[in-house]
C-alpha cells in the first residue's frame, strides 16, 4: 500500500466515524465499530509515520508493516 492509499483508507475511515457518530442514539454493534475505526485510524497513521521515518533515513518505506492494535494503541501521547 503506498502513501496515497493509506491516506484514502484514513479519510474512508473518518467519514465512516462522522456518520456514526452524528446519527444520534448508538447501539452496541455502533460503539463496536467505532473503536474498531479508531483503531484501525491509528495503525494507518503510525504506518504513515514509518514509512515517512524510512524516507529520513533512506530506506525503503515499503518495508513498513502495520503494528498490531495491542502495540499501537498502547502507546503513551
Amino acid at each position: 500500500m503506498d502513501d496515497s492509499e493509506i491516506r484514502s483508507r484514513i479519510d474512508a475511515l473518518v467519514e465512516e466515524e462522522h456518520r456514526l457518530r452524528d446519527s444520534g442514539e448508538h447501539t452496541d454493534e455502533q460503539r463496536a465499530r467505532l473503536r474498531q475505526i479508531e483503531e484501525e485510524r491509528d495503525q494507518l497513521w503510525d504506518l504513515i509515520r514509518q514509512r515517512d521515518a524510512k524516507r529520513q533515513y533512506d530506506e525503503d518505506p515499503d518495508s513498513a508493516e502495520v503494528r498490531p492494535r495491542s502495540e499501537v494503541e498502547g502507546y503513551l501521547q
